[in-house]
């Protein structure tokens, strides 16, 4: 039995990881206890670790699952001042992650506020005569309807260069909201061949294949873009269907998830098509309702921006005073 306090760290499936145990408890051979000497303060230890997590996943081997050997772990070098200096480090990485913490609940609230509102509208709210359609029915045919990117030769990864127009991928709609991340570009005259991939603001897109599932609106500052393969990418006919509804019911309704489940090899799907989305059974309530939902979001949406900016902030600050407590200038 290992002893409530003590440090927990996975040799296999989240290398990089580590946490103090709350409760005694049984551990199986994929977890390694760690009992530091007398003059190693815990937390600090714990600190240590997690810092140090990136250098440990360099060194995770296996085809499917990585892991790290006892000997890695062991001979992992750990800064050592004083005991009184260690806890000193400790108690300040505790107060920061603290504040992060906090941020991150913060932002979890404004989630589950937003999926209340969701699910009293079109669930819970729904009308009878609501009538139950299509994603493919809701689709604008003389603006692009529903479409993936380019396939094989026609856009190779040697094309993209290092600026003009804008290729979207999985890492823009990961998140379930629209992040610029990776930078990927054509050339203009790459990019009259592929235009009928273009992407327009207020666009759906929809990830189909790595992590599949994701959904992401396109923002209204996209300029000129196409998106990849990975991505499907769906332009309403917003007389009948907003973009911020399709992209909640996407993601909370039911029927949608039911239908998504359903169509998928187990709990995590191992790809979509666009045959599937086309076929998402979509209860449509009028658009009077739709845009009344999307003033609340809106509402929402200033206070979890600003969340959201503050957090990035809290996070860089966090990773800033883990590095300089490890370098002995905290």
């Amino acid at each position: 039995m290992i002893p409530r306090g003590t440090i927990i760290v996975p040799t296999r499936m989240a290398v990089g990881k580590a946490a103090i145990a709350s409760i005694d408890l049984a551990i199986n051979q994929d977890l390694k206890a760690l009992f530091p000497k007398s003059d190693i303060d815990t937390r600090y230890l714990l600190h240590v670790l997690l810092a140090f997590s990136e250098k440990l996943l360099r060194f995770a081997t296996g085809a499917t699952v990585k892991g790290i050997t006892l000997d890695v772990l062991r001979a992992l070098e750990v800064p050592l001042p004083s005991l009184p200096e260690q806890r000193r480090i400790a108690a300040i990485l505790d107060q920061a992650d603290a504040l992060r913490r906090l941020r991150r609940q913060s932002l979890a609230r404004l989630s589950d506020l937003e999926a209340a509102m969701f699910f009293d509208t079109f669930v819970s709210g729904a009308k009878s005569d609501w009538r139950e359609t299509n994603v493919a029915d809701l689709v604008d045919k003389n603006n692009g309807g529903i479409r993936t990117g380019p396939f094989g030769s026609q856009l190779l990864h040697s094309e993209f260069v290092d600026e003009g127009i804008a290729v979207l991928g999985i890492d823009n709609a990961v998140s379930n909201s629209f992040r610029w991340a990776k930078q990927r570009y054509i050339t203009p005259q790459k990019y009259a061949e592929l235009t009928r991939y273009k992407v327009h603001p207020g666009d759906v897109l929809i990830t189909i294949m790595g992590t599949c599932g994701r959904c992401a609106i396109v923002p209204d500052s996209v300029g000129e873009a196409i998106n990849t393969k990975h991505l499907c990418c769906i332009s309403l006919d917003q007389d009948r269907c907003l973009p911020e509804f399709l992209h909640a019911y996407f993601l909370r309704h039911p029927t949608a998830r039911h239908y998504l489940k359903s169509r998928s090899k187990g709990a995590i799907m191992d790809g979509l098509n666009m045959g599937i989305i086309k076929e998402l059974p979509v209860i449509l309530p009028p658009l009077s309702t739709q845009e009344k939902f999307k003033r609340s979001l809106e509402a929402l949406s200033g206070p979890a921006s600003r969340g959201e900016m503050a957090l990035a902030d809290i996070e860089s600050l966090f990773t800033s005073i883990q590095h300089r407590a490890f370098r002995g200038e905290l």
